[in-house]
C-alpha cells in the first residue's frame, strides 16, 4: 500500500511539473514580452506588493524552476534563454504593451534596490538586461498611440484651415464691400439689393 502511494505521488509530481512547463511555454509563446529578474533578497510581503503593481499594468510574475524554465524555453522554442536561467529568477509576462513589464520592474528597483533585471524576451527576441533597461524608457502604448495621432490629426488641421481661408477671406470681402456701399448709399434711399 505504501509503495502504491509513493508511486502515484510520483506520477502527480511528473503531471504537476509537465503542467508547469506547459503553462510556462504557452505564456513565452503568447507573450510580446517576457522580462527575467533576479528577485534575491525579497521578502514576501515585497513580492505581493510587486505582483500588485504589475496586475496593475496587465502583466503577470511567475517564479519557477529553473529547470521547468528551461524546459519551457526549450518547448518555445527560445534556447538562448536557457543560459539566464540561473539563480533564482522570477518572469515576468506580458500581451500587449511591450514596453510595461520593463518600465514598471525598473520603476520598483530604482524604488526599493531588490531586483536585478537579467534579460528579456521581446517579440521572439532575446535580449539583455541593457537593452529591458532601455525599453524601460519607451513610453506606454497608449501614451506612444496618442503621439501618433496628434501627429497624424496635424497635417489635416492645418489642411482645413488652409482650405478654409479663401472662404473667410471672401466673407470679409463681402461684408466690406456692403459696409462700403451702406456708406455710400443716401440717408433716405433705399440700399440696393
Amino acid at each position: 500500500m505504501a509503495t502504491a502511494l509513493k508511486k502515484q505521488e510520483k506520477i502527480d509530481k511528473k503531471a504537476e511539473k509537465a503542467a508547469t512547463v506547459a503553462d510556462i511555454t504557452a505564456r513565452l509563446k503568447a507573450s510580446s514580452t517576457a522580462v527575467l529578474a533576479d528577485y534575491r533578497g525579497m521578502t514576501v510581503g515585497q513580492m505581493r506588493e510587486l505582483r500588485s503593481k504589475l496586475r496593475g499594468g496587465g502583466i503577470e510574475m511567475v517564479v519557477v524552476k529553473n529547470t521547468l524554465a528551461r524546459r519551457a524555453a526549450r518547448a518555445a522554442g527560445y534556447e538562448p534563454l536557457s543560459a539566464e536561467l540561473v539563480g533564482p529568477v522570477a518572469m515576468l509576462f506580458a500581451v500587449d504593451d511591450v514596453s510595461a513589464p520593463a518600465r514598471i520592474l525598473n520603476e520598483y528597483i530604482r524604488a526599493n534596490r531588490k531586483m536585478v533585471i537579467k534579460a528579456g524576451l521581446l517579440e521572439g527576441q532575446v535580449i539583455k538586461a541593457d537593452a529591458v533597461t532601455e525599453l524601460a524608457d519607451l513610453p506606454s502604448r497608449e501614451v506612444l498611440l496618442s503621439r501618433l495621432l496628434g501627429a497624424m490629426q496635424a497635417p489635416l488641421g492645418n489642411l482645413a484651415s488652409v482650405l478654409q481661408a479663401p472662404v473667410v477671406k471672401l466673407a470679409r470681402t463681402l461684408d466690406a464691400l456692403r459696409s462700403q456701399k451702406e456708406s455710400q448709399s443716401p440717408a433716405g434711399a433705399p440700399a440696393a439689393s
